[in-house]
């Protein structure tokens, strides 16, 4: 995994070339960022001929939205995900092992392994009984491709018995934000030194993308939420001008926008609805997945990804091969992806 480019969703200038399709007649559901993006607007000069500086009004706006003070700026969470192996290095886990889900976003494990860290598989929730002293659990949640929850008392737990064998867990919440009730960035909140439940707050770093949920993966925003033990020495390493000028000014404004934060929640739920709708029609097999996305685990995943390429509809075929996953459509979208699904040339693949 660590020796070649990953292939992620999202890559559709290589796709539009291979299928000889313009690019404007592609329906890209590749990836799970949003079809309805937060409306940006005109961006200040200032913003396009200053280095960024850094910005209170931005701090302010992401430690109300995530309900905790202990948090920083970076460039996306791929950022943090590249540099946590050699951090956790430089902070006493240079001898660690760390679990990962079986099935899961693919560049934390590339990351890890690039770091010639010993990487071990836990299926869909890590085994507290095989957690060894120092050891790194990382969890997606929810995950991606798989859509697995996990509950905030369930990841307290976990904590528990990490925090116990001085190891560390690590949450990617990048697909959090339509489910905020699941979080885990509140136990972040308190300060340090506080002992509450025998939780060590070093033991936790927890990533949070804005793409995905505002629709806004060009701007490249996101933030670690953890105690400056993390924080101080992830600033050194991303040093000065890590979040873009447009980006931070984007980012105050949607991240304070309630209203329409809460408008779409409203579209995305019916809109993941009216995907699962037509998905149950197609395949027989349950459907997974989250709020932003849907998989269907199914044998005959290439050759369904290939037939429907060819009708210019890009979806995820998944790591394993095993399994596809369904971006959510906008409403023509929806029209135009179950009109494919089922016609004569995918219904003959199934």
């Amino acid at each position: 995994m660590s020796e070649h480019t990953l292939v992620h969703g999202g890559q559709l200038t290589e796709i539009a070339l291979r299928y000889n399709i313009p690019l404007e007649k592609w329906l890209d559901l590749s990836t799970g960022i949003a079809p309805t993006s937060y409306p940006v607007g005109l961006i200040p000069a200032m913003c396009w001929q200053r280095l960024p500086q850094h910005s209170d009004a931005l701090l302010k706006a992401a430690q109300d939205y995530y309900q905790t003070p202990n948090l920083l700026a970076t460039a996306g969470s791929q950022s943090i995900i590249q540099a946590l192996p050699q951090l956790c290095i430089s902070q006493c886990f240079a001898d660690a092992r760390v679990w990962l889900p079986a099935v899961g976003y693919q560049e934390h494990r590339k990351a890890w392994q690039n770091a010639h860290y010993q990487t071990l598989d836990y299926q869909d929730t890590p085994d507290i009984r095989l957690i060894k002293q120092g050891d790194i659990v990382l969890v997606i949640n929810p995950n991606n491709p798989s859509g697995k929850l996990h509950t905030r008392q369930q990841l307290t737990e976990l904590l528990l018995t990490i925090s116990a064998k001085k190891g560390l867990l690590i949450i990617d919440e990048a697909f959090m934000d339509a489910t905020p009730e699941h979080t885990m960035t509140p136990l972040l909140a308190c300060n340090r030194d506080s002992s509450d439940n025998n939780i060590n707050q070093d033991a936790l770093i927890i990533l949070r993308s804005v793409g995905k949920f505002f629709g806004l993966a060009g701007i490249r925003l996101g933030f670690v939420v953890a105690h400056d033990y993390w924080l101080k020495p992830i600033a050194d390493v991303l040093g000065p001008w890590s979040v873009s000028g447009p980006a931070q000014y984007v980012g105050r404004q949607a991240l304070t926008d309630r209203c329409w934060q809460q408008e779409q929640t409203t579209v995305l739920n019916r809109l993941s609805s009216a995907l699962e709708g037509v998905l149950v029609q197609v395949f027989t097999r349950p459907i997974h997945g989250t709020t932003l996305f849907k998989t269907v685990i199914t044998a005959q995943a290439p050759a369904i990804f290939e037939a429907l390429c060819k009708q210019g509809i890009y979806i995820r075929l998944c790591d394993e091969k095993n399994a596809l996953r369904f971006g959510i459509p906008n409403e023509q979208g929806l029209k135009q992806l179950e009109s494919v699904l089922l016609s004569q040339p995918i219904q003959r693949l199934l």
